[in-house]
């Protein structure tokens, strides 16, 4: 079968943990550069039931044996939903690229795990499987993150800055011939554990958060992390997260007056960097991921922003589905041997083709 004809199924689970995205792709590539265009076929988000989302934020804590049972299940978990998936869509299905879930991401000590063993997957499926994506690029000196600029460079290309408001916030730019990114900080995984001390799921539109006041001393404790004034490249873990902000979301008094907190100080991390980046020239702004719907954080962030920097805001399907879109794309590029990490992005030895592979190709 013809690459172009590769029907790719990319999976995706974010450390926001609201439900494991799915997208089957199809990739084009452009006869006059190297280039793609991504036509998605069928795309679905299955919620994670209280069990999975307990055993997901409990891996952290886990011993190694009780770890690796847990991968495995994790793999008989995203069967189950592949073969669910495959009755639903009407086009087949020749290749999976799976994320998995992060449960350690620590860089620094040359090691990060996403569970969700690819062998289980393959087995169970019966389809070729592309998995542990973020490893290699570790072991060669590299942040292992993130991963989805190359999807910038080759399929959104037309922006000049692409940012996704997942968990976490990070952003990729191009600069002069080199795809550059970075993870920001905390974005859907702080607001919606805030929104969760209101038994909500999240902050709709952001409503939560505008009937709030800052709190400017907690606002000036954030803004001053070490982490935001570190050079490039840099990447975050729940690690970090925990560590920077969980004693300050279990004092909190006010909930909306920590939302309100909240969005100023994701705001102003993402509008510092990108005042820095940005020229005189008009740009745009791509924006994906849940935190795109958050009415207020978007409006609060323009505010902040040069004005020649103009915000997109793509379709549902772009907006809820880029990351596992671009996963499927990781897995597209790596049965063709070709290269799915940028050394530019990730700080890595060298731009090199990632992700283990179960099945033959």
């Amino acid at each position: 079968m013809e690459f172009e004809q590769l029907h790719v199924l990319g999976m995706m689970s974010g450390t926001s943990l609201d439900g494991l995205d799915m997208a089957l792709c199809k990739f084009i590539p452009h006869s006059t550069d190297d280039k793609y265009q991504v036509e998605v076929l069928y795309t679905e988000t299955v919620p994670y039931d209280s069990k999975w989302l307990q055993k997901l934020n409990g891996g952290f804590y886990l011993e190694p044996q009780k770890l690796e049972e847990l991968n495995i299940e994790y793999g008989h978990y995203l069967s189950e939903q592949i073969l669910i998936f495959k009755k639903k869509c009407p086009y087949p299905i020749h290749l999976i690229g799976s994320h998995g879930h992060t449960i350690f991401h620590r860089p620094q000590e040359a090691y990060t795990l996403q569970i969700g063993d690819g062998k289980t997957i393959r087995d169970e499926s019966g389809i070729p499987t592309v998995c542990n994506f973020r490893a290699q690029d570790v072991k060669l000196g590299g942040q292992g993150a993130p991963l989805v600029p190359i999807g910038d460079e080759l399929i959104y290309s037309e922006f000049d800055f692409c940012l996704n408001l997942g968990g976490f916030a990070n952003l990729s730019w191009k600069h002069e011939n080199n795809r550059l990114a970075c993870d920001i900080g905390p974005c859907n995984m702080l607001l919606n554990t805030l929104s969760g001390l209101l038994n909500k799921p999240y902050d709709t539109d952001g409503n939560l958060a505008k009937s709030g006041n800052v709190i400017l001393t907690l606002l000036e404790k954030w803004n001053s992390i070490p982490f935001y004034s570190a050079p490039f490249p840099k990447s975050l873990g729940r690690e970090w997260y925990h560590k920077h902000f969980d004693d300050d979301l279990k004092s909190t008094t006010n909930v909306r007056d920590a939302l309100r907190t909240s969005v100023e100080h994701i705001s102003d991390q993402i509008a510092a960097i990108i005042k820095n980046l940005s020229n005189e020239e008009p740009q745009k702004l791509f924006i994906t991921g849940g935190g795109a719907y958050n009415r207020f954080l978007i409006e609060t962030l323009q505010k902040k922003l040069p004005p020649q920097v103009q915000i997109v805001i793509p379709d549902a399907t772009q907006i809820n589905f880029k990351e596992a879109i671009i996963f499927a794309f990781l897995a597209y590029l790596r049965i063709q041997n070709k290269n799915n990490v940028l050394a530019s992005v990730t700080g890595a030895q060298m731009d090199h083709c990632s992700g283990d592979v179960y099945g033959v190709w």
